[in-house]
């Protein structure tokens, strides 16, 4: 019930007795309930998102070592080793985690043109306890140019750690 008081014309006082609109009441409980769970979330579950997080940042950490030290094949670790892993960039897509080495390999076939390579501005949000999407910028510092652009990767927990699933990488003009 709500009340409203009001005073009459005449100059008397009273009290209007309303009953709340359902659908405002059935609003409210839903927002109690949901602010309720989300901040009653169990101190594991943070605990296992901030985890979740500090891995995948290892994981592009490793990734950025690796090509910086000019070995693909150690770059490629942070990719799942899965026929189903996908890439795509210059508007191709590539299937399969031999599929995106052998085009790693193929355009970065020497140091001057893998130059350093360096991740920045992560994102990385989890979706469930074995899902998150990471959102970047990456940058090539070569002797002749320094290409950049941005990236929305896929992870997944897999039996041998957190795993990209799905790159999609772009190039800034």
């Amino acid at each position: 019930m709500i009340q409203q008081r009001y005073i009459s014309a005449s100059g008397k006082a009273g009290v209007i007795h309303r009953a709340v609109p359902a659908p405002f009441t059935s609003a409210l409980i839903v927002f109690v309930l949901i602010s309720w769970s989300v901040s009653a979330a169990p101190a594991g579950e943070k605990q296992d998102r901030v985890n979740a997080v500090a891995q995948i940042r290892s994981v592009l950490r490793a990734q950025q070592d690796a090509w910086n030290r000019g070995d693909i094949d150690a770059f490629m670790n942070g990719y799942a080793r899965s026929r189903s892993t996908i890439f795509v960039s210059e508007d191709t897509v590539r299937r399969g985690w031999e599929t995106v080495r052998a085009r790693y390999r193929k355009k970065y076939s020497d140091r001057a043109k893998m130059g350093l390579l360096t991740f920045s501005d992560l994102e990385i949000t989890t979706l469930s306890s074995d899902a998150a999407v990471a959102l970047g910028r990456w940058k090539l510092k070569r002797a002749q140019d320094q290409p950049h652009g941005r990236f929305t990767l896929i992870f997944r927990r897999l039996p041998e750690g957190w795993r990209i699933v799905h790159d999609h990488t772009s190039v800034a003009k």
